[in-house]
Formats: C-alpha cells, sequence, structure tokens
C-alpha cells in the first residue's frame, strides 16, 4: 500500500523566491527561520530533512522548537569541527563571481552539465537545480540567479559563526546522519568531501552515523533515490513509533 506525505520545502532567505535581506547572514538566522515557519504553520512531530545548509538550519530548529520534529535526517550537514567555529571571516569568495545572468535554464544546463562538480548529478537532478535555480530578470529579457552570488559569498563567510553545538546536546529525538566520502579539507573549497565534523554524531543524545563513501557531499543529487528510501524509512519510523 502507499503511503502519502504532506511535505514543507522551504526557500531558505536569500534563496528562490524569498526574501533578500541585508548581512550579516549569520546561519542562526536560518535555523531561526525554519523554527518559526514551522510554528507559523502548526506543525509538530515531523521528519526534518535537510542537506548542507538545509541540515545545519533544521538541526538548530529542533533545538528552538523541541515539539516540531520527531526525527532528524541530516544529509551531510555542514556542521563543521567545533574548533573551526571562530566567527564570521570576511574574504573573497568565488560564488561572488557566478554568472549572474542566463538566456535560459537550457543554456545553464548545457554548460554545467560537463562540469567536474556536476557529473555525476542525475540528469533530472541537475534540471531541476537550473529550472529552479533561475528566475526572471526584472530588467531584461532571460533569466537571473534566484540567490544573487553576493548573497552566496557572504553567507560562506558565515559559515563559521554559527556554534550550534550546545544545542545539538539538548536534541533528544532520534537523528540520522547521512556522511558523503573522503573528509574535507579546510584549507580549500572542496564539496567533493563531507563538510560533516567527524564525531557529528556522538555530540547528539541519540544519532547514528550512516557513511555512504561512494558519494560526494551532493548526495541527494547524485542519488535521489537512496534519499527518498532514507526519507520513507524514517517516515515510517515515526508512523510506528519506533
Amino acid at each position: 500500500m502507499n503511503q502519502f506525505y504532506h511535505c514543507f520545502a522551504l526557500d531558505l532567505r536569500g534563496h528562490g523566491r524569498s526574501g533578500k535581506p541585508t548581512p550579516p547572514y549569520d546561519w542562526r538566522l536560518f535555523g531561526q527561520d525554519v523554527a518559526e515557519v514551522g510554528d507559523a504553520l502548526g506543525i509538530s512531530g515531523a521528519l526534518g530533512v535537510g542537506h548542507s545548509l538545509g541540515g545545519h538550519a533544521v538541526t538548530l530548529a529542533a533545538a528552538l522548537q523541541p515539539s516540531l520534529f520527531a526525527r532528524l535526517l541530516l544529509i551531510d550537514p555542514v556542521i563543521m569541527p567545533e574548533a573551526n567555529y571562530v566567527g564570521g571571516i570576511e574574504f573573497d569568495h568565488f560564488t561572488a563571481r557566478r554568472r549572474r545572468e542566463w538566456a535560459s535554464s537550457d543554456e545553464m544546463f548545457e554548460r554545467f552539465k560537463d562540469r567536474p562538480l556536476f557529473k555525476n548529478w542525475q540528469a533530472e537532478a541537475l534540471r531541476d537545480y537550473v529550472d529552479y535555480r533561475l528566475m526572471p530578470n526584472p530588467s531584461a529579457d532571460g533569466y537571473v540567479l534566484a540567490c544573487e552570488p553576493a548573497f552566496e559569498a557572504a553567507t560562506y563567510n558565515f559559515s563559521t559563526a554559527a556554534n550550534i553545538y550546545p544545542e545539538i546536546a539538548s536534541i533528544q529525538i532520534p537523528v540520522a546522519i547521512l556522511r558523503a566520502g573522503g573528509s574535507l579539507d579546510t584549507t580549500v573549497f572542496d564539496l567533493s568531501a563531507s563538510a560533516t565534523a567527524p564525531d557529528l554524531a556522538s555530540r547528539f543524545p541519540n544519532a547514528r552515523d550512516i557513511p555512504l563513501p561512494q558519494y560526494s557531499h551532493f548526495i541527494p543529487m547524485e542519488a535521489p533515490d537512496v534519499i527518498a528510501d532514507y526519507v520513507r524509512e524514517s517516515a515510517e519510523r515515526i508512523r510506528s513509533g519506533s
């Protein structure tokens, strides 16, 4: 028998069609936003699923609003070793130089599909990425990035500002952490490897680590069916109370 689930997918601030606030972009704000949206919608006992920055955000939201989630599924969340959290670091991040304007999503797809970062992505995932990454250009023909390059770069500048380890210690619900292969070299920007602290699972009261060494940080784009299976498993655990 097929099971159906009511899903909410949020555009975090500065991303997609959400508002474009001014800096700073402390990552703590994203978690606060998730908690506030959940409260406004009256959500409780849900499955919180987040990849990368999204994993960081739903983790903090779970601590701020304990009734919001019954379980967390964190897909290589960018929760780094605690020693990395030294405050915001202003630097010239390469994402500030991303090409902003495109004639079409087809043009962007053709440009990206053979790049090393995207070569292992499922074609459907890359298609969704380019289709939803663009929005109509308000001042000219064609399209622009929905997440402004300057905003994205400033977000990376503040990735080392939000130490949520004190909040992590308070999260009592079960947590599953899907971890990409390799270890992140913090001296270079390399998202082919895991950006997650090696000891992260041990910092939660009730968490398990699930290594997926055959995938990069971009697990959902490389193996969406694998992620869907873990989502179903987690949702069924909530449904059955296990």
